[in-house]
């Protein structure tokens, strides 16, 4: 029995993201390049995200590329930027046939030349479809966002646009790069890796976290349905005891 049939409809995460992990050791592991790696991680992309569209989950975002990954060999670095402008290309009309719009979070004019024009075109075309929202991460990490949006707010602030006394949780979060786009109710990793990796670290205050040993390249739609009835079988608390839930 697959997992699907005991996924609740009425119950989906409104957001799911996913840390992408274990392309480079499923690729060491048959003895090829990192880069063999990722380009079979981009089938369990594909796989996924027809996944969500397919049960209805409205957002999907995908940690594609850290702000540390810039760190990582030149070749490695240039081989994904590389990668990134094919699956683009590629890809477009997939996202036009299946009405998913694309979005991007993180200082993506870093992106490598080439990149970052495909990317806006990929957004462009796609910005008026509504079935489902795919955010990718790119050069993104949570310290950045956060280093960024106090800056932006201390700007305004001295600008005299903004007084310190109206900045709260909400003013907040509305100039951080997700402004448009709910909190991830859903975090998944895969690989085994049981951290968080400097993602999301404002957005996910009260999200699930699961954790699989699952390759990145591995993950399938099944491995993805059983992280969300594990999501389904959690109680949400949000700092509320069991018998105020039962309340609600």
């Amino acid at each position: 029995m697959s997992f699907k049939e005991s996924i609740d409809l009425n119950r989906l995460p409104v957001h799911i993201a996913i840390i992408m992990d274990g392309n480079g050791r499923w690729a060491k592991r048959r003895g090829k390049l990192r880069i063999f790696g990722h380009q079979h991680g981009v089938d369990a992309v594909k796989e996924v995200t027809e996944a969500c569209a397919e049960l209805g989950v409205p957002y999907l975002t995908l940690y594609a590329f850290s702000t540390e990954n810039w760190n990582r060999p030149p070749l490695e670095v240039n081989a994904l930027m590389g990668l990134l402008v094919k699956t683009l290309h590629g890809e477009l009309k997939t996202l036009q046939d299946n009405n998913i719009r694309l979005q991007a979070i993180g200082d993506l004019k870093s992106l490598a030349r080439g990149c970052y024009p495909e990317l806006m075109h990929a957004i462009r075309e796609t910005a008026s479809n509504d079935r489902m929202t795919l955010i990718l991460a790119l050069s993104y990490s949570a310290r950045w966002e956060l280093a960024m949006a106090a800056r932006n707010i201390a700007t305004q602030v001295a600008l005299g646009n903004l007084r310190p006394e109206d900045i709260n949780q909400e003013r907040f979060a509305s100039y951080l790069t997700t402004n448009n786009i709910p909190d991830p109710e859903l975090l998944i990793r895969t690989s085994g890796e049981a951290r968080i990796s400097n993602f999301m670290l404002w957005q996910i205050a009260y999200t699930e976290l699961y954790f699989t040993p699952v390759l990145w390249p591995d993950f399938t739609k099944e491995d993805l349905y059983k992280a969300i009835v594990d999501f389904q079988s959690r109680e949400r608390r949000f700092g509320m005891t069991s018998e105020q839930i039962k309340v609600l």
